[in-house]
């Protein structure tokens, strides 16, 4: 791939992560911040983020796969890694050979790992994953069910060490009565199971819960850690949900593409596949060299989603297509082949979010950001 501010590309201000840390530090006070880098740090660049975190002071990161992990140990991240997810049984070796953390996603995953352990005489690093509502991995420990039975035999087993514990949220991001009490409900359960823990002598280790809502919402539950994602990349999920607290993120990531062509049609012509754009009057069109294959979704098309170009906003029109979109461009003067569109950042006098793309999508920027194509070059910001 050729790495170049041209045709398509992101730049990305990593030197701003440092201030985003700084602000998410005021929300939790002394609890220490893993990192969670995972799908290329949402499509940030999971090493390059890894080590601008690194800068200032973060020590831990979470991953997805044991892929990603590898990936960061390969490249010189020496810290902590936790493996969110799952990893297949053929690839436990990586982690008694990168020293990586595992977390257990079930009791029956536990016990195989440590079947492994044994077998390879040694011991793996783990996590106890506490499942407190979000029903997708971990023991169940909820109202309904308590497995109390199975965290005790995961921290007791023998060819594992249970460094740590946690748990996940699923409507920390919304504020309303019912799913507020449900997140306080998750919290007085995680914090149950630690306590019962400590009544059976078991230290618990590192405790970990909050994610980036829980962050903004739930800031003061004096965990060991916390787990931003996009907090620490200056965005949230989307800037139309209204949250708790007051920070001040800065985004680093700003999206460009070139313009490649620049064609005036008449009143009556179509735009691009399905022709569900037709002028009714003389437009100027101009042709973008980004698409669907960027990571530009498809379901943006005709939808009024705006773009930069010489600081004027131009709504695309037309189906966007795999390599490239049109822009209505009729109010912009001397636009040529090459100016510099922008689809995430500022120019000029406006700026247009990658807030605007997801919510046209009908997604959140998590999606948005992660499906940024690789084809795309994630490059460094450059001073303006």
């Amino acid at each position: 791939m050729l790495e170049s501010y041209s045709r398509c590309w992101t730049e990305i201000d990593y030197d701003a992560i440092a201030h985003n840390v700084e602000e998410i530090q005021k929300l939790v006070g002394d609890t220490k911040i893993m990192g969670i880098v995972k799908a290329n740090a949402y499509g940030h660049g999971d090493v390059e983020c890894a080590k601008a975190l690194q800068k200032v002071g973060v020590d831990f990161f979470g991953v997805s796969s044991v892929d990603e992990a590898l990936h960061l140990r390969q490249n010189g991240i020496h810290d902590s890694i936790l493996i969110l997810g799952y990893t297949p049984p053929e690839h436990f070796h990586y982690l008694i050979e990168e020293n990586i953390i595992q977390s257990l996603v079930s009791y029956d995953y536990a016990q195989k790992l440590d079947a492994y352990a044994k077998e390879a005489g040694t011991k793996i690093r783990c996590h106890c994953k506490v499942d407190t509502g979000m029903c997708r991995t971990g023991v169940i420990y909820q109202v309904q069910e308590k497995n109390m039975d199975q965290i005790l035999a995961e921290y007791r087993m023998e060819h594992l060490i249970v460094e740590g514990i946690f748990s996940h949220f699923p409507v920390s991001d919304d504020l309303g009565q019912e799913s507020a009490a449900f997140t306080k409900k998750q919290i007085e359960l995680f914090e149950e199971v630690c306590s019962n823990l400590r009544k059976e002598g078991i230290n618990p280790g590192i405790r970990h819960i909050q994610n980036s809502y829980g962050i903004l919402n739930y800031g003061d539950l004096k965990m060991d850690y916390c787990r931003p994602g996009l907090l620490y990349m200056g965005v949230t999920s989307d800037d139309a949900i209204p949250i708790a607290s007051k920070p001040d993120f800065i985004p680093i990531l700003s999206w460009y593409a070139n313009v490649s062509l620049v064609k005036w049609i008449q009143k009556g012509q179509s735009v691009s596949y399905g022709r569900h754009f037709i002028a009714t009057k003389p437009t100027k069109v101009a042709t973008v060299s980004v698409g669907y294959a960027d990571g530009l979704h498809r379901l943006v098309s005709n939808c009024g989603l705006e773009v930069l170009i010489h600081g004027q906003k131009c709504p695309i029109i037309g189906n966007i297509c795999m390599d490239q979109c049109m822009v209505d461009a009729t109010q912009v003067d001397d636009v040529k082949e090459g100016d510099v569109v922008v689809l995430v950042g500022k120019q000029g006098d406006h700026r247009v979010t990658i807030d605007e793309i997801s919510r046209k999508s009908q997604s959140i920027n998590n999606e948005t950001l992660s499906d940024i194509a690789g084809r795309v070059p994630r490059l460094r910001r450059r001073e303006k």
